[in-house]
């Protein structure tokens, strides 16, 4: 049975922070990667697309105590949690999809997103890209990790499942339910150049977790 996916996280949030970090292969390693690739200014803008709780903020923070960020995600809750970890940090924080927040022009030193995007097909999320290529400073970029399929088969078996579960339950296109349906990084970076991106490479992997790092 699918869930929606605001009352999935909410339901999950008691025990999120410790399922991330333990459960997926590479998190000890990758949230801490992934801030490390972050602007190191005082007073850097930066983006954060789905930051839930924050993980990642966790080990950011710790290298740049003064960045500003916007943390876009579509769970009140872990918003909250969040916002408790870190009274003291300057933090924007927005309860809404990313696809329909506002991102500006022009306004971000980088963006991030972990372990999130992977809920979404590729034609939902140019339009996303195209918005936050436009939303970059001209020399920024954006630092993608997140779970990626290991095969062009798994992709669209992923993909086909998720059709049949949608029609079996009546759910419509526009939803936002949870269920994972990774691209392969291949197609991933795809996308991200039909945005509007100039440099798109992969830099790191752990098992089925990959680092994607695009300059504007």
């Amino acid at each position: 049975m699918l869930e929606r996916m605001e009352a999935f996280f909410r339901d999950r949030l008691s025990e999120y922070d410790e399922h991330m970090r333990t459960a997926i292969e590479g998190a000890d390693e990758f949230y801490r990667y992934t801030a490390g690739l972050l602007p190191m200014e005082s007073g850097a803008e930066v983006l954060d697309l789905g930051c839930g709780t924050g993980l990642e903020l966790e080990e950011y923070f710790g290298l740049n105590p003064g960045a500003h960020i916007t943390g876009i995600d579509l769970s009140e809750d872990m918003l909250e949690r969040l916002a408790g970890k870190f009274p003291n940090r300057q933090m924007q924080l927005i309860c809404a999809s990313y696809f329909d927040a506002e991102l500006g022009y022009e306004r971000y030193d980088a963006a991030v997103s972990v372990e999130s995007l992977h809920h979404f097909p590729g034609e939902r999320k140019l339009g996303l890209y195209r918005r936050l290529h436009q939303a970059l400073k001209p020399e920024g970029y954006f630092v993608l990790t997140d779970y990626f399929a290991e095969s062009d088969a798994l992709e669209r078996e992923y993909f086909e499942t998720l059709e049949r579960l949608k029609r079996e339950q009546g759910i419509s296109d526009d939803a936002f339910y949870h269920y994972d349906t990774p691209l392969t990084a291949e197609h991933e970076m795809e996308v991200l150049k039909q945005a509007g991106f100039g440099e798109v490479r992969a830099l790191k992997s752990w098992s089925t977790t990959s680092v994607i790092l695009a300059r504007r």
